[in-house]
C-alpha cells in the first residue's frame, strides 16, 4: 500500500479477511467485549495492543482499522485512537511528561492545547518555553537537560502560520527530544510530518478526516513502535477511548478525504483572494497569500495551503459581530473540516482561554474572524460574504 498515492490508499482501507472473502466496507463491531475459549489468549490480549481483542477500552476491530488507515496515510508504524482530539493530545502530553520536565511549544498554539500545557505546569511543575514555529535557532537555545518534548502545529489555528517542520524537528532529534506535530489543519493529504522528522503526529479526527461534522474523535500516529506501545498503555489507563461507531463513520469519511481537501483549498483560495481586495477587510491570513509570513515556507512544504483562513475586519469587534450575524449560508459554529463553511470569533471561542497579551502575541484581534471553508460552490459563498460585508 505504501507505494500507492494517498488518494488511492484513502479509498482502499485495511480489511481483515473473513472466511476466505473480504468485506468491501469495514464492518462495525459495536461490542464492549469479546468471548474466549482459551484463558491464555484472554490474558495475553490484556497486556499488549497487538494481542487478541479483549475489551473495548483496549482495542476493537473497527477502531483498529481506523488506526491502521491513518497510520498508513501518515507513514507511521501504528496509531492510538481517542474519543476526541484533546483526548489524543492529552494522552501524549500527560503520557510523556513527568513532574519537573520541560517542553518547548510553538507560539501560537491552539487554545485547548495551551490550556492543557498550563494545567501541566500548575499541577505538576512542567515548565514550557514558547518559541516561534519557524525558528529552529530559538528552539535550540530553549533546550535544557530536562527538555523532553517539542510541540508544533503544521498550520496554526487561527492565523495559519506554518511550522518549519524539517528545521524544528531536526533540533529535537539532535537533542533526543520527542517531536509532536498536530497535523489537523493540513491532513495527511497536504503534509505528513513523520517524513520531516516528527516522532508523533496527532489529529482531531473530528475535522477533515471524518469530514461531515457528525463525529468526535482523535488519533496519535507514531514513527516508533516502542513509543507507540508506551502511549497505548497510558491511553488505555486514561480511558480516552474512541467508540467503534465513531471510528466507522470516520473511516467512511476518509475515503473522500483527497477530493474534499482539493475543494476546500480551491474555495479558500477564491474567498481569501477576493476578501484581500475588499475595502471592509484590513488583512487576510492564509499561507497561500504571497504577503503571508509563512508563504515561502508553505510553498516548499505543502502542495496546497489548506481550507482555513482568518481575516481582520475594519472596525474591530463590532464589525466582526455584525458580519457573523449577517451571513446566511456560512454557519456560526465551532470546529472545521466538514463539508459546510463555518465561521467563528477566535478571541471569544476557540482561544478564549488566552489572556489579552497572549491573544495579541498570537496576532488574534477583536475583529478577527476565522473561516473554515466548506465544499459549497464558491460563487454562492462569495455572494454570502459580500452581502454580510455590506452590513
Amino acid at each position: 500500500m505504501s507505494s500507492l498515492h494517498p488518494d488511492t490508499r484513502a479509498v482502499h482501507l485495511p480489511q481483515p479477511p473473513l472466511n476466505g472473502s473480504t468485506p468491501i466496507a469495514v464492518p462495525l463491531y459495536q461490542t464492549s467485549g469479546f468471548v474466549f475459549d482459551d484463558p491464555a489468549v484472554f490474558a495475553d490480549g490484556m497486556g499488549r495492543p497487538d494481542g487478541a481483542f479483549v475489551y473495548g477500552r483496549l482495542s476493537n476491530p473497527t477502531v483498529r482499522a481506523l488506526e491502521e488507515a491513518v497510520a498508513d496515510l501518515e507513514g507511521g508504524v501504528a496509531a492510538v485512537a481517542a474519543g476526541s482530539g484533546m483526548g489524543a493530545i492529552n494522552s501524549v502530553l500527560f503520557g510523556l511528561l513527568q513532574p519537573g520536565d520541560h517542553l518547548i511549544a510553538q507560539r501560537p498554539l491552539y487554545g485547548g492545547t495551551a490550556a492543557s500545557i498550563a494545567d501541566l505546569g500548575a499541577r505538576f511543575g512542567v515548565s514550557v518555553t514558547y518559541v516561534d514555529q519557524d525558528d529552529p535557532v530559538a528552539a535550540r537555545e530553549a533546550l535544557r537537560p530536562e527538555t523532553k518534548l517539542l510541540y508544533l502545529e503544521t498550520i496554526a489555528n487561527p492565523m495559519t502560520q506554518v511550522a518549519d517542520l524539517p528545521g524544528m524537528c531536526a533540533v529535537a532529534r539532535e537533542a533526543g527530544v520527542v517531536a509532536v506535530v498536530d497535523n489537523t489543519f493540513a491532513s495527511p493529504i497536504l503534509c505528513r510530518p513523520l517524513e520531516h522528522g516528527a516522532d508523533i503526529v496527532v489529529h482531531s479526527t473530528t475535522k477533515y478526516l471524518s469530514g461531515h461534522s457528525d463525529v468526535l474523535g482523535g488519533i496519535a500516529v507514531f514513527a516508533d513502535d516502542a513509543l507507540y506501545r508506551r502511549l497505548w498503555a497510558y491511553s488505555t489507563k486514561l480511558g480516552a477511548t474512541l467508540d467503534p461507531f465513531a471510528a466507522w463513520l470516520t473511516l467512511r469519511g476518509m475515503q473522500t478525504l483527497p477530493l474534499r481537501m482539493a475543494r476546500h483549498c480551491e474555495n479558500t483560495r477564491i474567498l481569501a483572494t477576493r476578501l484581500a481586495e475588499h475595502p471592509a477587510v484590513d488583512a487576510v491570513h492564509w499561507p497561500g497569500m504571497p504577503g503571508h509570513p509563512s508563504y515561502e515556507l508553505a510553498a516548499k512544504l505543502l502542495p496546497d495551503f489548506g481550507g482555513v483562513f482568518s481575516f481582520d475586519l475594519t472596525g474591530g469587534r463590532a464589525s466582526g459581530e455584525r458580519f457573523m450575524s449577517s451571513v446566511r449560508l456560512a454557519l456560526l459554529a465551532p470546529s472545521l473540516g466538514g463539508v459546510e463553511t463555518l465561521i467563528l470569533h477566535p478571541a471569544t471561542t476557540s482561544h478564549r482561554s488566552l489572556t489579552a497579551a497572549e491573544l495579541e502575541s498570537s496576532g488574534i484581534g477583536e475583529g478577527t474572524v476565522r473561516v473554515a471553508v466548506g465544499i459549497e460552490h464558491p460563487e454562492d459563498l462569495w455572494a454570502d460574504f459580500v452581502q454580510a460585508l455590506e452590513h
